[in-house]
């Protein structure tokens, strides 16, 4: 396989690298303080917080771990999880955008803080960070591990310099830069996902073709003896998604919203990228289905001979068919996809750990004298230690492969990330319930999560329900998701409304004047006049332009490589849909400049 990549390839991915770089260098000059470090000031428009917003919900496993599934259950699986993500953008959109952004904090623990009093700010904060750091290195082992075995890369290599861009990239730029690269990675990955899929119908003959041939045993996939096993993953599934994405720690993805009215439009665009992702995503592997079959037949390549690096070959159909279909050159552009899918979720992390720990712990606890040039120091240093922390941890992570990215991430997600969210939501929506009613709840949904997983295991259920026929692989592992999540939703919130029995006015008047301004300021708009108390928008808007229109023009360029007539095609509308963007942004940057002056002049005047 690794010589199916062009010199080309790799140019176009030294390239985006150091695009990435540029992006740091450049939005350097936005930080002023830890507000313009961590959330930009509260004064970032819509387009950037919500493109922000879809690439944190979004990373490389969508390209290996759910294609895997798409390429063997067919779409239902994959389908559900990304469509839960537009639902719960939806439900940011009419519910919590608002009350996120209306907290008024810097970061998400400082709101728990004000909820649920001291003891909770440093319990979520050493629950979340570590927990934060494991999954950068989950993210960026399995992202080093599938280059290594399908590209032939440097397994460590990758690891570290896909790391240090990360790192360089928050360092420098703080909040402003990890948001721009996140608006330029969807750039990136929009039109490549649309020249993927429209190639891989067109090879097997369009949609019709694609139904008709794809080998699954039914709609709901291959593996499956009792299809309530699958209704249940679904509703499971919907309800994480809910909970992942409206809860407190999620109220970090619009904090860096303008006011309220542009975190309402950032969490729209989140949902309406996730009603239109998957229809692209999903198209290929589920072609490699039929092109690649999973065993070989007579005439036909099995994708495990296509990829013999991958302990689970299907994490690579995805890209078995870019390597198939893509022109000499879009290869590259394809992996910078899948880099930027990586780098989005850990630079987005590592700017939000970073704030955790300086406004929760150090400024908190060790030094709540400290002055502003002291604590953006601190900002930096503690970004730069947490970003050798994951990098280191992802060297480490590699035997965790063996579990397969589709159903460690999952799992992940269910048993460690849910029982965490769940004070996060009902603390925003109760107010009288004991301050201990945060961590009590994290720790007995832990405790839900792992009876769930270890006593309530499938060889209970086989013999509970008296089954049969057993459980096939695919079913054991969606039954420990489904388990987890349902039990911890049920008993979890149960325990958390309970505590209210509990509840007592505190007597400490500067904890109850905490919790009061809390909630009153979670339903006061948020207004532009608030922010960091200098506009940005025409800054904004101009950079990204010119950013956008120049790698637009280099991708446009590539279309003088040798190459079919529709690759060259597919270069010219890549590079031109970056171009426009660019071109609309510069357009936008000229009329907020006239207004800002025109305000300028009145107010002379």
């Amino acid at each position: 396989m690794p010589e199916s990549i062009s010199n080309f390839d790799y140019g176009v991915i030294a390239l985006y690298f150091g695009f990435m770089v540029v992006i740091g260098y450049v939005f350097r000059t936005f930080i002023t303080s830890t507000s313009d470090y961590f959330v930009g000031g509260g004064s970032m428009l819509w387009w950037m917080t919500g493109s922000s917003a879809f690439m944190m919900a979004f990373s490389a496993w969508t390209f290996t771990g759910a294609a895997s599934s798409a390429y063997t259950h067919g779409p239902i699986m994959v389908m559900t999880i990304f469509f839960g993500n537009a639902i719960g953008f939806g439900v940011n959109y009419i519910w919590s955008a608002a009350l996120f952004r209306q907290m008024r904090v810097l970061t998400p623990i400082q709101a728990m803080r004000m909820r649920f009093g001291k003891v909770n700010e440093q319990f979520f904060t050493w629950s979340f960070v570590p927990t934060n750091v494991v999954q950068g290195g989950i993210w960026l082992n399995g992202l080093g591990v599938f280059c290594s075995a399908v590209f032939g890369f440097d397994l460590q290599m990758t690891i570290i310099a896909t790391g240090s861009v990360v790192v360089f990239v928050s360092l420098v730029g703080g909040s402003w830069a990890v948001v721009a690269s996140d608006f330029m990675q969807v750039l990136v990955i929009l039109p490549i996902s649309i020249i993927m899929a429209y190639f891989a119908l067109d090879h097997i003959g369009g949609v019709g073709q694609l139904i008709e041939q794809f080998p699954v045993e039914s709609i709901a996939g291959n593996d499956l003896n009792y299809s309530t096993i699958l209704v249940f993953w679904v509703l499971a599934m919907i309800l994480q998604k809910l909970l992942s994405l409206n809860n407190i720690m999620d109220a970090y993805r619009f904090l860096t919203a303008k006011d309220t009215e542009n975190a309402r439009k950032a969490s729209l665009l989140a949902s309406i990228l996730f009603l239109i992702g998957p229809i692209l995503w999903f198209i290929p592997p589920m072609v490699a289905a039929i092109v690649y079959p999973a065993a070989a037949v007579e005439g036909q390549q099995s994708l495990g001979d296509l990829m013999p690096g991958l302990s689970n070959p299907a994490e690579g159909a995805y890209v078995a068919m870019g390597l198939k279909l893509l022109p000499a050159g879009m290869i590259g552009i394809l992996l910078s996809a899948i880099f930027a899918a990586t780098m989005s979720s850990m630079d987005s992390g590592l700017n939000r750990n970073a704030g955790i720990i300086v406004k929760n712990f150090y400024n908190s606890v060790l030094r709540p004298q400290a002055s502003e040039k002291e604590l953006l120091t601190a900002s930096k240093l503690t970004t730069l230690a947490l970003g050798i922390g994951i990098i280191s941890a992802a060297v480490l992570f590699s035997q965790l492969e063996s579990l397969g990215l589709f159903d460690l991430m999952l799992q992940f997600s269910a048993l460690i990330a849910l029982p965490l969210n769940i004070p996060m939501l009902w603390g925003m929506v109760f107010k009288k319930t004991p301050d201990w009613s945060g961590w009590a709840t994290a720790i007995f949904g832990l405790c839900v999560a792992w009876s769930a997983k270890h006593f309530f295991d499938p060889v209970w259920a086989e013999s509970f329900f008296n089954l049969d026929q057993p459980l096939t692989d695919r079913e054991v592992k969606d039954y420990i998701f489904l388990t987890a999540v349902i039990s911890n939703v049920v008993l979890s919130s149960l325990f958390f409304w309970s505590t209210k029995l509990f509840y007592k006015e505190p007597t400490n008047p500067e904890r109850k004047a905490e919790s009061d301004l809390l909630f009153k300021n979670m339903h006061t708009p948020a207004t532009a006049e608030e922010a960091s108390g200098r506009s940005t928008d025409t800054r904004q808007a101009k950079i990204l332009g010119y950013l956008s229109v120049a790698y637009g023009a280099f991708i446009g360029l590539l279309v003088f490589i040798p190459n079919p007539v529709s690759g060259r095609l597919a270069f010219l509308f890549c590079g031109g849909f970056l171009a426009a963007i660019g071109c609309l942004l510069l357009l936008a940057a000229r009329k907020s400049g006239k207004r800002d002056h025109a305000a300028a002049a009145l107010k002379q005047g």
